[in-house]
């Protein structure tokens, strides 16, 4: 097993280029139903993940800041508090595993190029299945 068998790919995944602005950031968030969704730059690394709380903190502490003007602040000036540690598509299954204990997904990159994510809800479903066979 590899780790490239639990990849979901970035054609699939939701996720925010560093450049958008707060706006399509929560438009991208309330599609896509997540909490979290990962963030990379222009040329395609992963650089971090954003969350709700990310867009919650930065309203509150933004004077001025208002729903009529969220265009105003791009993703990549929001302070990040999730740190999801990335994983390299070579990486130890076991690599992936710790990393996925603490995280609900963990991005995938091949020479810093984010190319999906491990979802933790597949690695259980995954396991679970194994142990009822």
């Amino acid at each position: 097993m590899e780790i490239s068998d639990f990849l979901f790919p970035k054609d699939k995944v939701a996720y925010i280029h560093s450049y958008a602005n707060m706006q399509e950031a929560m438009e991208k968030l309330e599609r896509s139903q997540y909490a979290a969704i990962p963030v990379i730059d222009e040329q395609g690394k992963y650089v971090g993940t954003l969350s709700e709380g990310d867009l919650l903190w930065k309203m509150k502490n933004t004077s001025g800041l208002s729903f009529q003007n969220l265009d105003i602040v791009k993703v990549h000036e929001i302070k990040r508090r999730i740190k999801n540690e990335c994983v390299p598509i070579q990486a130890n299954l076991e690599d992936m595993l710790e990393l996925a204990a603490d995280q609900n997904f963990v991005p995938v990159v091949d020479d810093q190029i984010f190319v999906g994510i491990i979802r933790r809800k597949d690695i259980i479903e995954y396991y679970t299945s194994s142990i009822s066979d």
